[in-house]
C-alpha cells in the first residue's frame, strides 16, 4: 500500500525574508501595514523634494523656538525694567514731565471738599448682559459693550441683536435685558488701555477723594432720557445718591461733571428732579440750589451735533468717509455679504438717545442757505492760539479762494454746496409719494426704513438738493418715520417763544436749553469746558448711491474736497472749529450768550464760564494720548482741565480760576445769532 503524501509544513517553519528598512512613516503605522506601503514611504523619504520640505519644516520649527525664547527674554526685561524708565525716555526726548494735576494741587494744599458726580456720555459706559437668547448662553453679567468687545468677533449677529432695542417701544426686546455696569468701573476705561474717566479719578484720589465722595452716575445711554427712569429708575438713583453724598459730607454741595451726551442728560435731570411727580422727581423748586455747587460740562453738545445727522441719515461720519477715500469700494462692494453699515444703521436707529443730539434751534442757531455764525472761519488761522477768522481761505500757491456755506448741513453735490442760493432749484420733498420697494420683503436681516422707500422717495430727497438745520428734522421724519415717531415723543429741537407756556413742563423739552429754564439757583455755577483747534464736522456733501439690494441710498461724496489742503472741505465733509466731535458753537454758545447774565433761559442769573482748551497733540508715542489734548474724549486726560476740576471741587469759584478762557471767536459767533434773550 502506497504511503499517503503528507502536506508540507515547511512554509510554516521557514523564516520569511527580511523586509526592507522601515521608514519613519512605516514605524508610525500598526504592524499590519503592507510591505508595499512601507516601500512607498521609504521611496518618498528618499525623494529630494521630500527631504527639502522636511528641512524647511525643521528651519521653521527652529525659528519658532528662537522667537519664543526672544519673547520670553523681552517679557523678562519688561518686568525687570524700572517703572520710571518710560518717563526717563520721555524726559530725554521732550524735557521734564510736569507733575500730575493731583500732585500739583496737593502741594498747593488743596484737599477733597465737595463730593463729585460723574455723568458719562454716549457709548463710553459699559453695558452687561442680564438675560438673553441661547446664542448668549454663559455670558450672564459679562460686558457686551466696553471692555474687550470679544463677543463682537465671536458672535456678531447675536451681539447686534442684543445691543438693539425694540424698534417700536425703544425699550427691551422680548427675552433680552442689557443693563448698565455700576460703580466707577462703569466708565473709567472704555477698552483695555483706553481711558475715559480713569485719569481724572486717579488725580482726584491724590487730594483725598474715594468712592464715598465720588459717584459714577451710570445709565443705559441707548435709552431716551426719560426712559432711563421708567425702566431702571436711574434718575431717582442719581437724586438719592447726590442727597446721600451731600448729607454724609457735612452738607457740602456736589460738583457735577458731565461729559458729552451726559451734559444734556444732566440738563434733563435738573428739570426732572424739581418737577412734581409722577413725571418728575418731586424734589421741589429749590432742590438744585440746595444740592449743587457747580456743573462742569465737558464737551457738551448743548445745541446738538451735525455728526448725529450723518449717522442717522447714512450711518456715516468723517471717519467712514475717510476710509472710503483711502480704499474706494471696500465698504460699498460688500464683498463678504456682511452689510456692515446696514447692521450699524439698524442697531443705532433703535437707540433713542442718538436723537437727543440732532441740531437744535434750526436756522436761527446754525445758519441758513447764505449765512452761518462761523462764516469766514479759516482753519489755517486756528491751528495754534487764538483764531483770527478771515472772510475766506486763500490758497497761496494757486490764488484760489474757497468759501464754506456751513448753514447747508447737507448738500447733494459740490456744485450745490457752492452755488448762490438764487441759482439752486429745489423741488419740495415733503408730502412726496415714496413708492414701494421689493427689498422690504427680502432684506429683513438688515432692514432699515430705507427698505420701505421706493425710488420716488429717494429721488424726492435728492431733488430738494440742500438742507439747512431747519429742514433736518423734516428730512429725518421723511426717511425714518418710525424712528422719529419715537424720538419726537422724547425730544424737541425748536426755540421756545414763551417759556411760561404749560406745554414746556413736558419732559420732551427738558434736554433742549432753548426750550427750558435753568433752575432757580443763583449761587450755582455752570461751566462749558471743551477742546478747540481740531477740525470738526459741520456740513456734508452727499450723492446718490447706485441701486442695489438692501442698500443705503445716500452716501457722503468723498470726491468732494478743496484743492487747498488747508481748506475746510475734505472727503465730502466741511469742518469747523471744535473738539473733533462737537463744534465750538454748540459747546460754547449757551454759556457765552444764551445763559450769560439774567436771561429768559437763566432767570436767576446763574454765573456761567467758557473754558476752552487749545489742542496740543503728544510730541511722541511715549506720551500716549497726551496731557494737553483737546479731542472730545482725550480731553479727559488734559492736565489743565483736570486741575480746574480739582480746584472747583476743593472750593474754588469760576472767578478764582480766572473766568473765561477763550481761543476761538465764540463770543463773536454768538453775537451773530439773533435770539431773543
Amino acid at each position: 500500500m502506497a504511503t499517503p503524501i503528507k502536506p508540507s509544513t515547511h512554509f510554516l517553519t521557514q523564516t520569511p525574508p527580511p523586509p526592507p528598512p522601515l521608514s519613519g512613516h512605516c514605524l508610525r503605522h500598526p504592524p499590519h501595514v503592507t510591505h508595499l506601503l512601507c516601500r512607498q514611504y521609504s521611496e518618498e523619504e528618499n525623494n529630494p523634494n521630500t527631504i527639502r520640505i522636511q528641512n524647511q519644516l525643521k528651519k521653521k520649527k527652529t525659528k519658532k523656538t528662537r522667537n519664543k525664547k526672544l519673547w520670553w527674554i523681552l517679557l523678562f526685561l519688561y518686568n525687570a525694567m524700572p517703572a520710571s524708565f518710560p518717563q526717563f525716555v520721555t524726559e530725554a526726548i521732550s524735557g521734564p514731565v510736569p507733575d500730575p494735576p493731583g500732585v500739583k494741587c496737593l502741594k498747593q494744599g488743596l484737599k477733597a471738599k465737595h463730593p463729585v458726580v460723574f455723568v458719562p456720555g454716549i457709548v463710553t459706559g459699559g453695558l452687561e448682559l442680564w438675560e438673553g437668547h441661547h446664542c448668549m448662553d454663559g455670558l450672564f453679567r459679562k460686558r457686551l459693550w466696553g471692555g474687550t468687545f470679544g463677543e463682537v468677533y465671536k458672535r456678531p449677529s447675536c451681539w447686534v441683536q442684543h445691543m438693539s432695542l425694540d424698534n417700536k417701544t425703544g425699550m427691551d426686546p422680548p427675552g433680552i435685558r442689557v443693563r448698565p455696569v455700576n460703580g466707577l468701573v462703569a466708565a473709567d476705561y472704555f477698552a483695555p488701555g483706553y481711558f475715559v474717566w480713569a485719569v481724572l479719578i486717579a488725580n482726584l484720589a491724590r487730594v483725598g477723594y474715594e468712592e464715598k465722595n465720588m459717584y459714577m452716575a451710570a445709565y443705559d445711554w441707548r435709552l431716551s432720557f426719560q426712559n432711563t427712569e421708567v425702566r431702571d429708575q436711574t434718575l431717582s438713583r442719581i437724586k438719592s445718591n447726590i442727597e446721600l453724598m451731600v448729607a454724609t459730607n457735612g452738607g457740602k454741595k456736589a460738583v457735577i461733571i458731565p461729559h458729552s451726551m451726559g451734559v444734556i442728560y444732566f440738563l434733563h435731570f435738573m428739570k426732572w428732579v424739581e418737577a412734581p411727580a409722577p413725571m418728575g422727581g418731586g424734589g421741589g423748586p429749590d432742590w438744585c440750589a440746595k444740592h449743587i455747587k457747580a456743573v462742569m460740562n465737558i464737551g457738551g453738545p448743548f445745541l446738538g451735533v451735525p455728526k448725529a445727522v450723518a449717522g442717522l441719515f447714512s450711518a456715516e461720519a468723517k471717519d467712514i468717509a475717510s476710509v472710503r477715500a483711502l480704499a474706494p469700494g471696500v465698504l460699498d462692494s460688500d464683498l463678504f455679504q456682511i452689510q456692515t453699515l446696514q447692521h450699524i444703521m439698524r442697531m443705532s436707529r433703535t437707540w433713542d438717545s442718538t436723537m437727543s443730539m440732532i441740531p437744535k434751534g434750526g436756522d436761527t442757531i446754525w445758519g441758513g442757505l447764505d449765512w452761518s455764525p462761523e462764516e469766514g472761519y479759516s482753519p489755517s488761522k486756528s491751528k495754534h492760539g487764538k483764531n483770527h477768522s478771515e472772510s475766506s481761505t486763500l490758497n497761496e500757491s494757486t490764488g484760489e479762494v474757497t468759501h464754506a456755506n456751513y448753514g447747508r448741513i447737507i448738500s447733494f453735490g459740490r456744485d450745490v454746496a457752492d452755488a448762490p442760493s438764487s441759482e439752486i432749484e429745489r423741488i419740495e420733498f415733503r408730502g412726496a409719494v415714496k413708492g414701494k420697494n421689493v427689498a422690504n420683503n427680502t432684506c429683513r436681516a438688515v432692514w432699515t426704513e430705507y427698505h420701505d422707500m421706493g425710488f420716488g422717495g429717494i429721488k424726492a430727497v435728492a431733488e430738494y438738493k440742500v438742507y439747512t438745520a431747519g429742514d433736518i428734522v423734516d428730512l429725518l421724519e421723511f426717511v425714518a418715520p418710525k424712528m422719529m415717531e419715537r424720538g419726537s415723543a422724547h425730544f424737541s429741537y425748536g426755540i421756545a417763544d414763551n417759556l411760561d407756556d404749560p406745554k414746556y413742563t413736558h419732559y420732551k423739552y427738558w434736554s433742549n436749553p432753548l426750550e427750558t429754564k435753568l433752575p432757580n439757583a443763583p449761587d450755582m455755577e455752570i461751566y462749558s469746558m471743551y477742546g478747540v483747534g481740531i477740525p470738526t464736522e459741520r456740513a456734508y456733501v452727499y450723492k446718490l448711491t447706485p441701486a442695489a439690494e438692501c442698500y443705503i441710498p445716500f452716501q457722503i461724496d468723498t470726491s468732494a474736497k478743496d484743492k487747498n489742503e488747508d481748506g475746510c472741505l475734505k472727503d465730502g465733509v466741511y469742518t469747523v472749529e471744535g473738539d473733533e466731535t462737537v463744534p465750538a458753537l454748540s459747546a460754547g454758545y449757551m454759556c457765552a450768550k444764551g445763559w450769560r447774565g439774567k436771561t429768559r433761559f437763566n432767570p436767576s442769573g446763574i454765573k456761567t464760564y467758557v473754558r476752552e482748551y487749545d489742542h496740543n497733540p503728544p510730541s511722541n508715542f511715549l506720551e500716549g494720548r497726551g496731557t494737553q489734548s483737546g479731542a472730545h474724549v482725550d480731553i479727559m486726560g488734559n492736565f489743565q482741565l483736570i486741575e480746574d476740576v480739582i480746584k472747583v471741587a476743593a472750593g474754588a469759584t469760576g472767578e478764582e480760576l480766572g473766568g473765561d478762557q477763550v481761543y476761538t471767536d465764540i463770543f463773536e459767533w454768538s453775537e451773530k445769532i439773533n435770539l431773543k434773550l
